[in-house]
């Protein structure tokens, strides 16, 4: 992680803003699981970022949901591998993705009107089925 990490052609992560920690991971690893601290926690102060753009802040911060703090931190634990450097490398995966995700801007929907033919289809359906209903009655006068 010496130069940055590229998000979009755009966007370029700097990597001195992302602190990792390692702590005790539980699942496989045999009787290493109680010595080794191989799974990363990976933090990323999202609100004070200077790298991403302010536009795309919200969307990410809605994107990562119970993984970011009340301070606007992104927290990313990878506990997946038995091995640091696995775990590192996992954890530096989900957060650019979940980055990338976020770079997307929503297209804006223009709201339309259904068009003349489409209605007189839908009406046309409508009187049909009803036809069909009508004819499933009994006789008139039969008893």
């Amino acid at each position: 992680m010496t130069d940055g990490i590229a998000i979009t052609p755009s966007i370029v992560l700097d990597p001195a803003e992302i602190v990792e920690s390692f702590i005790r991971a539980s699942g496989p690893g045999g009787q290493n699981v109680n010595k080794v601290s191989s799974a990363v926690q990976l933090r990323f102060d999202l609100r004070n970022s200077p790298s991403l753009p302010e536009a795309m802040k919200p969307r990410v911060a809605a994107l990562a949901g119970s993984r970011l703090s009340k301070d606007g931190v992104i927290v990313i634990t990878a506990a997946r591998f038995r091995t640091q450097p696995q775990n590192r490398e996992d954890a530096l995966h989900r957060l650019v993705a979940l980055l990338r995700e976020g770079a997307i801007v929503p297209k804006h929907r223009r709201p339309t009107r259904p068009t003349l033919a489409s209605k007189q289809r839908r009406l046309a359906g409508k009187t049909r089925r009803g036809a069909v209903k009508r004819l499933r009655g009994g006789m008139v006068g039969e008893d």
